[in-house]
């Protein structure tokens, strides 16, 4: 998680723990962690999380100490983020989070020998904010609609629907200079529209794609908004579905 610390230690040994952090969007997270199966793990996360809420100040002044102020001045209060980590989680544990009105996280995870970890979002909840999804090809044959093409912002609507539709589990973040598309992290960042095209930022390895001027580019220590080294430049509809690809393996790889 970009700029994250501990904020406290195991309770018990090896059975669990709980980390105070931002995400790659400014916005604040607790990461909780419990051992194999255990029904109290969304309920303790959910506290920790209220007293967040209620201790503003303090945490921008931590984010203040450790990160600087430019930091603690975009925290993204309207979207914190609760995720549970553990063995395995019940049926009844994906259902109670989906009768909460906050982001959740469930993340199960599994050891392979001593020294590799696998992570699994079991499931994910976007704060109660649903967001209506059309078909794919019919946003963007929207956007191809009329006479001289798609506008820039009919564009923007139809790769919206396009990133949102790629799956379950996926959260919009709202920020000045940039629209974040997540699972557990950043897949894709979309910039507001230029006068002739649209710039979309992906976490795709760059040296794994044919690049192509004018549509792709490699942007690895470049300063840009939002996150990932892949830079796509939409100007036509036919470039969202020409894109599509790389949006599905930026999504698989969150």
């Amino acid at each position: 998680m970009s700029g994250s610390w501990r904020a406290s230690t195991a309770r018990g040994r090896f059975t669990g723990a709980a980390s105070l952090g931002l995400d790659e969007n400014g916005s604040p997270v607790i990461v909780e962690y419990k051992r194999g199966v255990d029904a109290g793990v969304i309920n303790q996360g959910l506290f920790y999380l209220a007293w967040l809420m209620d201790h503003r100040a303090e945490f921008e002044q931590l984010v203040r100490d450790r990160l600087g102020v430019t930091a603690a001045s975009q925290v993204l209060w309207s979207g914190p983020r609760l995720i549970c980590i553990a063995g395995d989680f019940t049926r009844y544990d994906v259902h109670a989070v989906r009768e909460h009105r906050r982001s959740i996280d469930l993340v199960r995870y599994r050891l392979f020998g001593s020294d590799l970890l696998g992570l699994e979002t079991v499931a994910s909840v976007s704060g109660g904010m649903q967001v209506a999804r059309r078909p794919r090809r019919q946003a963007v044959a929207r956007a191809a609609a009329g006479a001289g093409g798609a506008s820039m912002v009919e564009l923007a609507n139809a790769v919206d629907e396009v990133l949102l539709g790629l799956g379950e589990g996926v959260n919009r973040v709202e920020r000045k200079t940039y629209r974040a598309y997540q699972r557990l992290r950043n897949f894709a960042c979309l910039c507001p529209p230029q006068r002739s095209k649209l710039l979309v930022y992906l976490k795709v390895d760059p040296q794994d794609v044919d690049l192509v001027p004018g549509f792709t580019r490699d942007v690895s220590g470049l300063g840009h908004h939002g996150t990932g080294d892949l830079e796509v430049q939409l100007r036509t509809p036919r470039d969202v579905e020409r894109a599509q690809d790389l949006f599905r393996a930026s999504y698989a790889a969150a």
